[in-house]
């Protein structure tokens, strides 16, 4: 993950980024990956976006907003394997049922979900499955190493 910067009001040709990120006005929060492509897409089509009340910078300046917002767009999880930092007890049952099984299964079930990421599902469904996959990532390079 990422975060960037961008002042676009010091550029003296003021039309210049006018169809870009952030050419629509101040703050603005893009987040992309596979699903957005280059493009990307803007915080304020989270679904939560509309229910915070205030700036955007001071809605996502509380971290617990933020966290949210990373973990549901990225589809991933800030759960920690090796310390359970993070970690939800759900998430904490997974990497139970998963830290001692053979790396073959832990490679055949990371397999089977990312295959499901692309498919349709709710979105509660579909964090879960990025939480998943982020913790099956995390046991997957422990072993590596």
């Amino acid at each position: 993950m990422a975060f960037g910067d961008v002042n676009l009001q010091s550029d003296p040709v003021r039309g210049k980024y006018a169809g870009s990120p952030g050419g629509g006005g101040w703050p603005t929060i893009r987040y992309y990956n596979k699903a957005t492509g280059y493009d990307g897409k803007f915080a304020g089509e989270w679904k939560d976006a509309n229910k915070l009340e205030g700036a955007m910078c001071d809605v996502f300046g509380k971290d617990e907003n933020m966290q949210r917002y990373v973990e549901e767009m990225g589809s991933t999880s800030l759960c920690s394997v090796a310390d359970g930092a993070g970690c939800t007890e759900k998430e904490v049952a997974f990497i139970d049922k998963w830290k001692e099984s053979p790396k073959a299964e832990v490679e055949a079930q990371h397999t089977r979900l990312t295959g499901m990421a692309g498919g349709s599902m709710k979105p509660e469904l579909k964090k879960w499955l990025g939480q998943r996959i982020a913790i099956l990532s995390q046991l997957r390079a422990k072993d590596e190493l």
